[in-house]
Parts: C-alpha cells; sequence; structure tokens
C-alpha cells in the first residue's frame, strides 16, 4: 500500500511538530482532554447504566495512548488528533442536541458511528504507511514499538466498533433484557444490553 509523497512532508518530522507553537498547542490539549473524556464513563456509572466493553476499553487505551506518544512527539499525531477532533465534535453535538430532547434522526447516530469505523480504518493506514516511510530509510519521528501498539489498537477498534454497528443498526427486532428493541433505534445495543446512546 503506498501513500502520495506529498502527504510525507506532513507528518514524518517532529520539527515540524516543535516549530508549530498553534499544532503543538492543540496537540497538548487533545492529550489533556483524554481526562475530563473519563467523567461521561463516571455519569454511566453513578446513574446505574449498563457500560459496555467497547465505551470504557476505548476510553482507557487511547487516554494511556496519548500520553506514551506524547512523551514522544510522534509524527503520526497530526493525523490521529485531527480524525479524531472531527468525529468527536460530531459525537458530542450529537450527545448535546439530544441531552436538549431534541429529535436527532436515526441516520445521524448511524452515520457517526460509520465516521468512527473510517476513522479506524484511516488510522491503521496512517501507521502502516508510516512503516513503510521508516522501512525505505526516510525520516518518520515514530518508532517502531508505537506502530505496532496503534496498529493493534486501531484494529481492536475497528472489530469492536463493526460488532456496535451490527448489533445497533443491522440484526433485525428482536427482545433483548425483556425489552423489545429495533434495528437503529436511539437506545444502541451492546452485548445484549441497552445503552443509552453511547456510540464510544
Amino acid at each position: 500500500m503506498q501513500f502520495p509523497t506529498s502527504f510525507i512532508s506532513w507528518g514524518s518530522s517532529v520539527h515540524i511538530f516543535l516549530d508549530n507553537r498553534v499544532g503543538g498547542f492543540w496537540n497538548w490539549m487533545f492529550t489533556l482532554s483524554k481526562v475530563p473524556e473519563l467523567g461521561d464513563t463516571v455519569f454511566i456509572v453513578l446513574r446505574k447504566q449498563p457500560l459496555i466493553f467497547l465505551h470504557w476499553y476505548h476510553h482507557v487505551t487511547v487516554l494511556l495512548y496519548a500520553w506514551y506518544s506524547y512523551s514522544e512527539y510522534i509524527a503520526t499525531a497530526r493525523w490521529f488528533v485531527c480524525m479524531n477532533y472531527l468525529v468527536h465534535s460530531m459525537m458530542y453535538s450529537y450527545y448535546a442536541l439530544k441531552a436538549l430532547k431534541f429529535r436527532v434522526p436515526r441516520w445521524v447516530a448511524m452515520s457517526i458511528t460509520t465516521a468512527q469505523l473510517a476513522q479506524m480504518i484511516m488510522g491503521a493506514a496512517v501507521n502502516i504507511w508510516a512503516y513503510q516511510v521508516k522501512q525505505a530509510g526516510n525520516e518518520c519521528h515514530v518508532s517502531y514499538d508505537n506502530i505496532k501498539v496503534s496498529l493493534l489498537m486501531y484494529i481492536s477498534y475497528f472489530v469492536l466498533f463493526a460488532r456496535f454497528f451490527r448489533r445497533a443498526y443491522m440484526v433485525g427486532s428482536k427482545q433483548v433484557g425483556g425489552q423489545q428493541t429495533k434495528k437503529g433505534q436511539d437506545s444502541l445495543v451492546y452485548e445484549g444490553k441497552m445503552s443509552k446512546g453511547k456510540l464510544e
């Protein structure tokens, strides 16, 4: 899998990151944001709602990986941060509208989950690209160990989100936990439990 060489100039060198104060600021904000994001997990537990594996696994591993990677100023972080900011802006906007009692069409939630799946595919592709760049002898400020960890994370996320997507939107109407559920309904189905609109 080969990537256009024009992309390499925007993601290979740590010097670009260190010399760009705006980029450095947003990368730092992204790293810090992983801590308050755990807050919605706390709210789920306190409200005694079902906490699905995908939710806490994703939040905990992203938090650990973000802090681990920030210390190394990895070049691939630019891609990961931009994708995550974009998807999360849509996701939390959706949550805000639902909290304000707006009737959000079901296709919006489905589109957000689709965007998350696309994010996982792109994240894996960026790691493969970084590996190829390094193997070709070019500069790319990310360690092989980091690439392996990140690639494993993105693959595991894709599997879990794909399973979530199938159970939430593709399975037919069935009985779950004593409640009748239908595909694509607002309360998403995962692990045979009801999860109140949690996409991540």
